[in-house]
C-alpha cells in the first residue's frame, strides 16, 4: 500500500474511559435529547437553531461563543432550542487544506490525529459541562462517531457524503437526529433516498464488527443550496422548494417528515450576512403555509464571535478560518428577531 502506518490509535472505549462522562451529565443529555426529539415528532412546536462556527478551530474562542449562546438561549427558551455547532472535521473539496481540529489541534501546526481525538472529546465535554448545551457535529468519518456518541445531540451528513452507503447505514444506527444534506448537485431525490436508508434497518460492518441497526426515525432533510456545472450557487430555501420537499415526503412512507434549512453555503452563496434575510424569509414561509410550518423544524446558521473569515496565521480571536460567519452582535440580534417572529 502507498501509505505509512504511523501508530495505532486508541479505540473509542479506551478514550471514553480516560475522559468519562459523569452520571449527572448522562441524565442531562437524555433529557435534552428527549426535548429535541419532540421537535421532530411534532410533540413540541419549538424551533431548532443548529448554530455556531463553520469549524471549531480554537478551544478558547469556541467555548467563549457557546457560553454566550447559552445565555442568549435562556432569553428565548420558550420558543427556541439551541444546538451549538462544534464541527471538528472540515470536508475539503480537493482534499487539501485545513481539515479541522481533529486533524490539526493547532490550526497552524502539523497534523496530530491522536491529540486531535483527545482535543475533540475534551472540547465537546467542556461545552456540555460548562453550559449545559449538548452539541452538533458533522459525520465526516462514520467510524469516528463512537468517540462522541455519548455527547452529541445532533449529527449532519454533508453534501459530499450523503450518497455514501456507510454514512447512511451508520445514521440508521443512531438514536439522535441525523440531517442528510442535499448533494452539491441539488438533487433532492438523492437526499430523500439517503433519508429512507437512514430510517430503515440494516446489517453491515462497523469498526470491525458485524452489526444490525434498528433504523433512525429522526433522519431528516437539510437543504443547503446547490452548485451547477459551472460552479454557480443557487438557493433551495424558497417557498416553492419547501412545498416541493413536503410533496416528496408525502410520496414516501417516512417517519417524522422534517427539514432543517442551512442558510449559508450555496443558499447564501457564502455571503454570510445574507443568512439574516434568508432566516427571516423561511420563518415567514412557515407562517404562510401550515405544511411548511410542520415541515421546517429549524435552521442551521454559521456564526462566530467576529464577522467574516481570515487565515489561521492572522490569529484573529473568534474569526472563522474556513467559511465566513456572522459575528456575535449580528447573531444575537437575529436570534432575538426570530424568537419574536415565531
Amino acid at each position: 500500500m502507498n501509505m505509512n502506518f504511523i501508530r495505532k490509535l486508541p479505540i473509542p472505549k479506551e478514550v471514553k474511559a480516560e475522559y468519562p462522562l459523569t452520571e449527572e451529565l448522562r441524565l442531562k443529555k437524555a433529557e435534552r435529547d428527549a426535548e429535541i426529539a419532540k421537535i421532530f415528532t411534532g410533540e413540541s412546536d419549538k424551533f431548532l437553531l443548529v448554530i455556531g462556527p463553520c469549524s471549531a478551530d480554537n478551544e478558547d474562542s469556541v467555548l467563549d461563543y457557546i457560553h454566550r449562546l447559552a445565555v442568549l438561549g435562556e432569553r428565548v427558551k420558550d420558543k427556541i432550542v439551541m444546538i451549538p455547532r462544534i464541527y471538528t472535521g472540515k470536508p475539503r473539496t480537493t482534499g487539501d487544506g485545513y481539515k479541522g481540529i481533529l486533524h490539526q489541534p493547532n490550526p497552524v501546526g502539523k497534523p496530530d490525529l491522536l491529540q486531535g481525538i483527545i482535543t475533540v472529546r475534551e472540547l465537546h465535554m467542556r461545552a456540555f459541562r460548562e453550559t449545559g448545551l449538548t452539541s452538533a457535529d458533522e459525520m465526516l468519518y462514520p467510524e469516528n462517531h463512537r468517540y462522541l456518541d455519548d455527547l452529541l445531540s445532533y449529527v449532519a451528513v454533508g453534501a459530499r457524503s450523503v450518497e455514501d452507503q456507510h454514512h447512511r447505514m451508520t445514521a440508521s444506527g443512531l438514536k439522535i437526529p441525523v440531517g442528510m444534506k442535499n448533494p452539491t448537485s441539488g438533487d433532492l431525490t438523492v437526499m430523500m433516498n439517503s433519508i429512507t436508508a437512514g430510517q430503515h434497518r440494516h446489517a453491515f460492518i462497523y469498526r470491525g464488527w458485524e452489526v444490525e441497526s434498528e433504523g433512525n426515525p429522526y433522519t431528516h432533510a437539510i437543504l443547503r443550496g446547490y452548485v451547477d456545472e459551472l460552479g454557480n450557487s443557487y438557493p433551495n430555501y424558497h417557498y416553492e422548494t419547501l412545498m416541493r420537499l413536503s410533496e416528496l415526503y408525502a410520496k414516501r412512507e417516512l417517519k417524522n417528515p422534517a427539514a432543517i434549512v442551512d442558510v449559508n453555503h450555496a443558499n447564501s452563496g457564502k455571503k454570510y450576512a445574507e443568512q439574516i434575510r434568508i432566516s427571516k424569509e423561511i420563518v415567514e414561509s412557515r407562517r404562510q403555509n401550515a405544511d411548511i410550518g410542520r415541515l421546517v423544524k429549524g435552521l442551521m446558521i454559521e456564526s462566530y464571535l467576529e464577522d467574516g473569515a481570515g487565515k489561521a496565521e492572522e490569529g484573529v480571536y473568534g474569526r472563522s478560518i474556513t467559511d465566513p460567519c456572522l459575528g456575535w452582535a449580528k447573531t444575537e440580534r437575529l436570534v432575538l428577531d426570530l424568537a419574536e417572529a415565531l
